[in-house]
């Protein structure tokens, strides 16, 4: 009789309920103002870590993309509360419109990011960054201009994603900072494999995280996370205008000093939902081992997974995801 191997750290298959969770508790923000005043609001809440020269980090897209979080809102954002601040992002590994500067350039202004200045830091090189306790890696290869800010904001389209399942703030550095060339390769390929996405599943969710506690561990207390739960198509933008429709309902916007709490609450709110509502992107997550992202979060230190959710919209109310989806409107109702 056959013994089945018993592999550790897997089960990203499996949600894992609040009540279920041991150890420390964060603090999430959260608003229903899906809108440029939305953002600005709750990015005050979490503002006093980011200080000098400020990275912004978010996915600026594949041309027309129909997802992105709005232009206007970000140029409100860095108008108002981030003068100064720089939009970062990296080359992507796969054949598109970004996998070169020049492309990636033009790319940019096609999709309106012209309010502010973009730094692609892996245009002239990469920079390696110690990956402390990981099991894949020991370093990991970064767009060559990452170390040169003090502070960094993460702001996140939360989403779908075809490889990790969904796309919070853990894939949007993990992916986004490693340079297009090395440090993705090292994340989605084996070496000496013609397939270039042949990583996939547990291992995945693995390598992406130790990426991004490369980031995290980088700029350590200099660091804040905001998640945007609009438009969450079961795909990444990095699809764009061939992303999958939008069938799960707009939500609001999350925010925390911890990258794993604010990933952990947006996933919990999309478990609150009904069927009807979440089931895209609940069968997403899973059937990638998604959850392995929050639980290797865990193992390595970077965060908690038990939160306070506090509703800025009443007073700092404290809510649960449960409450925050009962003022939902059902998908697809007038």
């Amino acid at each position: 009789m056959a013994i089945e191997k018993i592999i550790p750290g897997t089960g990203g298959e499996h949600y894992v309920p609040y009540e279920e969770r041991t150890g420390k508790t964060s603090t999430v923000f959260f608003t229903r103002d899906l809108s440029a005043n939305g953002l600005i609001k709750i990015y005050k809440r979490i503002a006093e870590v980011l200080s000098g020269k400020i990275a912004v980090k978010l996915h600026t897209g594949e041309q027309n993309g129909p997802n992105i979080i709005p232009r206007d809102w970000v140029k409100a954002l860095m108008s108002q509360e981030l003068t100064g601040g720089t939009i970062i992002e990296t080359n992507s590994y796969y054949a598109g419109d970004r996998d070169t500067t020049e492309k990636h350039r033009e790319t940019l202004k096609v999709n309106g990011w012209v309010f502010a200045p973009v730094d692609i830091m892996d245009s002239d090189g990469t920079v390696s960054l110690p990956v402390i306790g990981g099991k894949w890696f020991t370093e990991m290869s970064m767009g060559k201009t990452l170390t040169e800010y003090d502070s960094l904001l993460a702001l996140t389209h939360f989403k779908g994603h075809s490889k990790g399942g969904f796309g919070g703030s853990n894939k949007n550095i993990g992916i986004g900072c490693a340079d297009g060339k090395i440090g993705k390769a090292m994340i989605h390929t084996t070496p000496g494999q013609d397939d270039q996405w042949d990583i996939s599943d547990e291992e995945f969710m693995e390598r992406m995280t130790e990426s991004a506690k490369a980031v995290t561990d980088y700029f350590g207390k200099n660091i804040a996370y905001i998640n945007v739960m609009r438009n969450m198509s079961v795909s990444c933008d990095c699809e764009g205008i061939f992303a999958e429709p939008v069938v799960t309902p707009n939500v609001g916007i999350c925010a925390s000093l911890d990258i794993l709490a604010v990933d952990q609450a947006c996933v919990d709110i999309v478990y609150a939902m009904t069927k009807e509502e979440n089931h895209a992107l609940a069968e997403r997550i899973e059937s990638r081992h998604g959850h392995r992202q929050l639980s290797y979060m865990k193992e390595l230190g970077m965060g908690n997974d038990l939160y306070e959710l506090i509703d800025i919209d009443n007073d700092d109310k404290k809510i649960c995801p449960k409450d925050v989806v009962k003022a939902l409107v059902p998908f697809g109702a007038k």
